[in-house]
C-alpha cells in the first residue's frame, strides 16, 4: 500500500512540473503581449506587434523609416527556458544579411564580433546564415517590464549599424 502511494505521488510530482512551466510560459507570453502593445505605440519603438502563426510564443513587427536598411524584422520570443529573447533581422536591398551571400564573409563576420563587443545588443547569425542583432532576458528575478522597453527603444538603433557593415555586404544582397 505504501509503496502504491508513493508510485503515485512520484507520478504527480512528474507531471506537475511541465503544467506548471507551461502555465508559468503561457502567464509571461500574457505580460510580454501588454507590453509589446503599450511600447510598440511609443514613437521611439513606433512597431505594432502580432502574435505569430508559427509559434503561439513569438510575437513579429517590422519597423520601417530609415537611412540604412530597408527594414528590420523583430522577432521577441518566450522560450521554454524562462527566458525571452529578441532577434532583429536588418532588411537589406530588399533581403537578409546572409553571411554565404555577403562580399567579403569574413569581414562581416569580424565585424559582427567587433559590434558585439561595442553595442547593448549582440550581434550574430542563425543556422541559414541570415544576421541579426539580439538581447536574452533571464526571468530568474521576475518579469523586466522596464528592461524590455529598454531594448524596445533601442533596436531602432541597428541602423547606424547597418551602414557600418555595407563594405562587407554590398553587391550581395536581395539577388
Amino acid at each position: 500500500m505504501v509503496r502504491r502511494l508513493a508510485a503515485a505521488l512520484f507520478a504527480v510530482l512528474l507531471t506537475a512540473g511541465p503544467a506548471g512551466a507551461q502555465t508559468s510560459r503561457d502567464t509571461t507570453r500574457a505580460q510580454l503581449s501588454d507590453v509589446l502593445a503599450s511600447a510598440g505605440q511609443r514613437s521611439d519603438v513606433n512597431a505594432t506587434f502580432r502574435q505569430s502563426t508559427k509559434n503561439p510564443y513569438n510575437y513579429v513587427a517590422s519597423m520601417t523609416g530609415f537611412s540604412n536598411c530597408d527594414s528590420l524584422e523583430v522577432v521577441v520570443s518566450v522560450t521554454k527556458s524562462d527566458t525571452i529573447g529578441f532577434r532583429v533581422y536588418p532588411h537589406y536591398k530588399g533581403g537578409y544579411i546572409n553571411l554565404g551571400k555577403a562580399k567579403d564573409a569574413n569581414g562581416l563576420m569580424r565585424k559582427l564580433l567587433y559590434l558585439s563587443d561595442q553595442n547593448f545588443l549582440f550581434w550574430g547569425a542563425d543556422d541559414t546564415g541570415d544576421v541579426f542583432t539580439a538581447y536574452t532576458f533571464t526571468l530568474e528575478s521576475g518579469f523586466p517590464r522596464d528592461a524590455l522597453v529598454t531594448v524596445l527603444r533601442s533596436i531602432r538603433n541597428t541602423d547606424k549599424f547597418v551602414g557600418g557593415l555595407r563594405p562587407f555586404i554590398d553587391g550581395s544582397v536581395g539577388l
